[in-house]
């Protein structure tokens, strides 16, 4: 009969201990949103059973000198390396407090030397080891060990979104590299072609067949080519300066292949750039793979267990504390009696503290808890639509670029068709300058304009692997 009331006894202890919720392990229970791409049918065209974050690095950047650029960037940046050490940190931690369990033993001697009314003085010495040990009966241990490995997780998802990061904005920086060395080209041959031009129209000045003002005006102009190439120039040199501070090195070249050399991402891009940007062949994946690959709302969701795990070990302190202790050792100085050589002293004890009045820190401290979960949920969401919605951005400007690509190709033709005509016309004396000027500066805009369209493109390609979770690999 006593057996089976003692078991009732504990039957009621575990169901009270469980209702309270102090060993209870997380489960995810905040919904994300289901429409997190949104509902454009492009996007849905594009998405597929696989996705493009699926891919590493390596592959999603085939070129070779962004390769090498990109492994030098992630084995030098401080960011990155922060990023690692605040890993080992977590994991000292969680070792910490998975060793919380065991109990701790210290060696701590005493002595002492003592005279009554002049007597002779006394020695008196203890040798002991004291152990204590915390009994983990109302899971606080086991509660504080579960946020210590959500810390951790944390730490560990925060070095990935690092690393993302990283790769993108050196891979965005790489290709800006590549179209502002196009721009350069442009502008290059631009100015030799204009200088050409404005050679012919001071020829025409020189024989009477046009006006200073227009020798003047095309002069005018052939300066702002120069004007543009020195400022393209100081923005390649804060472009490489840019990647030096990334790969904390002090300024200097940084190499790099020709536009189109390489593919962006799949071996279709390769000969022609629209494809590199074409949304058919950027897969997706579902939604729910965003959720998975993305490392900054894995974050998110091991801040709610982190939260979970807190509001435990809140409810927990509510609870008596039992330790346990000990010593065992020599000493001279028996109950009193002071003998010589040291008998063995052996002593144990255990302790309860049962909290009953503690100013509100108890209270305050579980309402703190509670609130700081509800806060990471609410901002759990946030960042799930944030995430759709850099999502549904990088695609809106993959197809804008993809569709204003064929519009820059066509004009750029026109207009370089139309300036060698004009240039014919006015060499023949059929065509004033001002129509001559209008199509070269016309022509050299629009071909800027695609270069940077380019650009642009792949800035989106880049901006869709890493909010689709890229970059991890």
């Amino acid at each position: 009969m006593k057996r089976l009331s003692n078991i009732i006894v504990a039957a009621a202890v575990s169901f009270m201990l469980t209702g309270c919720g102090i060993y209870n392990k997380y489960e995810q229970k905040v919904q994300a949103p289901a429409d997190a791409f949104g509902t454009s049918q492009d996007i849905e065209r594009a998405t597929g059973d696989t996705s493009i974050a699926q891919m590493s690095w390596r592959e999603f950047f085939t070129d070779p000198q962004l390769q090498q650029l990109i492994e030098q960037v992630l084995a030098n940046n401080t960011d990155l390396n922060s990023a690692r050490i605040a890993v080992e940190k977590s994991q000292a931690a969680l070792t910490a407090a998975k060793l919380a369990y065991l109990p701790a033993l210290s060696f701590s001697p005493q002595g002492a030397l003592s005279s009554f009314d002049k007597s002779a003085a006394v020695k008196t010495y203890d040798l002991p080891l004291q152990l204590s040990m915390d009994l983990d009966v109302f899971g606080s241990i086991t509660n504080k060990k579960r946020a210590a490995k959500a810390v951790l997780l944390q730490a560990q998802m925060q070095q990935d979104v690092v690393r993302a990061n990283l790769i993108s904005v050196t891979a965005q920086q790489y290709f800006l590299l590549q179209v502002l060395d196009r721009q350069l080209d442009i502008l290059t041959q631009t100015d030799s072609l204009w200088n050409k031009s404005l050679e012919t129209e001071q020829a025409l000045w020189e024989n009477g067949k046009a006006y200073s003002t227009a020798v003047n005006q095309m002069e005018a102009s052939y300066l702002d080519v120069k004007t543009q190439i020195v400022n393209t120039r100081r923005h390649i040199l804060a472009v490489e300066n840019a990647i030096c501070k990334l790969l904390a090195v002090t300024p200097q070249h940084i190499s790099r292949a020709k536009w189109g050399s390489s593919p962006l991402h799949h071996a279709e891009a390769q000969g022609d750039a629209a494809q590199q940007f074409d949304t058919k062949f950027l897969h997706l994946g579902v939604p729910a793979s965003m959720l998975e690959n993305r490392p900054d709302i894995r974050m998110a969701n091991h801040a709610m267990e982190e939260a979970f795990y807190n509001t435990a070990a809140a409810r927990s302190a509510f609870f008596p504390s039992i330790t346990l202790g000990g010593s065992v050792g020599w000493t001279n100085s028996a109950g009193g009696v002071v003998v010589d050589p040291g008998k063995l002293l052996l002593n144990a004890f255990a302790q309860l503290t049962q909290p009953i009045f503690a100013r509100g820190k108890l209270i305050a401290n579980k309402k703190i808890a509670k609130l700081t979960e509800e806060d990471l949920q609410k901002k759990y969401v946030q960042m799930v639509i944030n995430a759709g919605n850099q999502v549904n951005e990088a695609m809106a400007d993959c197809m804008a670029a993809r569709e204003k690509h064929g519009y820059y190709y066509r004009q750029v033709e026109v207009l370089h068709e139309a300036y060698l005509g004009t240039h014919e016309l006015m060499d023949n004396g059929k065509a004033s300058y001002i129509e001559v000027l209008r199509a070269q500066e016309s022509l050299l805009d629009a071909q800027l304009g695609s270069a940077m369209n380019m650009y642009d493109a792949a800035e989106a390609v880049i901006a869709l692997y890493i909010a689709l979770g890229g970059g991890t690999k």
